[in-house]
């Protein structure tokens, strides 16, 4: 499994909590300006279309984070692939790229979900500009086998997520935009899976495999 810089658990906590923070002060943000335009023209349509579609997203990004970094309100030690689809077509309709999901629906252990689910935010983070990421969730029994397709152009996967998938050291510390890539191989480790990387021209391919 790929070796990965040490972080202790008040450090990983801090950088995922100032992570969760900045996807949701967005769409949080902008339903304050529609307010403060409904307080100026009340009942005005535009200003009421802002406050909907972002409270809209802010709650959707809230659900997927509950699942993809936390443990979605419980401590049982399985989640349904099925809710893990759901909240990720919900993040993923409000991002450039289109989300493909085929594969059985089943319970698995937790960090399985949420490794597929942050492998989700590093392939639509590897597509800026748009196009396809697509889930195939080939194997859940006896192990896990996944595959995770970013297709798009220009196709930039992150350069500290291919930094870490290859077990070489970041030049600096990681901080918390780096720290969502550095969780999900962490994850991976937790779930004794290996992710590689392979970049062909438009394709970038996540594969997800046994130890």
């Amino acid at each position: 499994m790929t070796n990965l810089p040490d972080m202790s658990a008040p450090d990983l906590a801090a950088l995922l909590a100032s992570r969760l923070c900045h996807d949701i002060i967005s769409p949080v943000g902008a339903v304050q300006a529609g307010l403060e335009l409904l307080d100026e023209m009340p009942n005005d349509p535009e200003a009421m279309a802002l406050v909907r579609r972002s409270t809209h997203s802010a709650v959707t990004k809230l659900q997927f984070a509950r699942v993809a970094y936390g443990s979605s309100g419980s401590t049982v030690a399985q989640i349904d692939m099925g809710d893990a689809k759901s909240v990720a077509e919900g993040l993923m309709s409000f991002e450039k790229a289109d989300l493909a999901w085929t594969g059985e629906r089943a319970y698995v252990p937790k960090n399985i979900a949420k490794l597929v689910l942050n492998l989700v935010l590093v392939a639509n983070a590897s597509v800026p500009r748009g196009r396809e990421v697509e889930v195939q969730i080939e194997k859940l029994e006896p192990a896990a086998e996944i595959t995770i397709t970013a297709r798009g152009k220009p196709l930039r996967v992150p350069a500290l997520f291919r930094t870490l998938v290859a077990g070489e050291t970041p030049a600096e510390p990681i901080d918390a935009h780096g720290i969502q890539q550095y969780y999900t191989l962490l994850l991976a480790r937790e779930c004794g899976l290996t992710v590689t990387l392979d970049i062909v021209e438009e394709m970038a391919t996540f594969t997800v495999r046994p130890a």
